[in-house]
């Protein structure tokens, strides 16, 4: 786990882990999406999260994985390349008594993508925003293997990139937000049920 001099915190804001902080590491680029950001994608996905299989691509420091499980998904897949943020993720698991609902893979995302066989009900694609075209392959990979039977969240540091890539997905509904320098949308897709 991060040391404390080096370590970041992020609060958990809804569900049976409520007011619980994440540490994760400090002095690298990772952006924890931000709690006003979190608050609105999490009303929205209320509803229908119980027992939702969800994958956290790019995850940081894992607070949109942790977050779902905490509000009722069952299970989460965690994937970052970092071997820092892996670690931090399993002491994050361990200290919330999650390892029996987590997954963590130290991988990059488009390797696990193009790998895996797992079809999820909920996807987070929040990957750094200075590497735009990983967002881009993440939608290309789940759409055309057909990974994902339910919801995508995408965040961006630009609306147009983000007008784009929803335009081109099979929508049931899509619902936008913008926080900050971040832009945010929630596809549920033509073929979940």
């Amino acid at each position: 786990m991060a040391d404390k001099k080096s370590a970041q915190e992020v609060r958990i804001i809804g569900g049976k882990w409520r007011g619980r902080k994440l540490r994760f590491a400090g002095n690298t680029s990772l952006r924890p999406t931000l709690g006003r950001t979190r608050e609105t994608l999490f009303n929205w996905l209320r509803p229908h999260l119980r027992d939702f299989r969800c994958l956290d691509l790019f995850a940081g420091s894992g607070v949109l994985g942790f977050e779902a499980l905490s509000q009722g998904a069952s299970s989460c897949v965690f994937i970052d390349q970092n071997h820092r943020t892996t670690t931090t993720l399993q002491a994050c698991a361990t200290e919330l008594d999650a390892l029996d609902d987590c997954q963590i893979i130290k991988t990059d995302a488009p390797r696990y993508l193009a790998r895996t066989e797992t079809t999820f009900d909920l996807i987070f694609i929040d990957p750094p925003f200075t590497s735009p075209n990983l967002l881009e392959e993440a939608v290309q990979l789940i759409t055309t293997r057909n990974l994902c039977r339910g919801f995508i969240y995408l965040e961006a540091a630009n609306e147009a990139q983000l007008t784009d890539l929803t335009s081109a997905l099979p929508t049931v509904s899509q619902k936008a937000t913008h926080t900050g320098d971040a832009w945010a949308s929630l596809v549920e897709l033509a073929h979940a049920t």
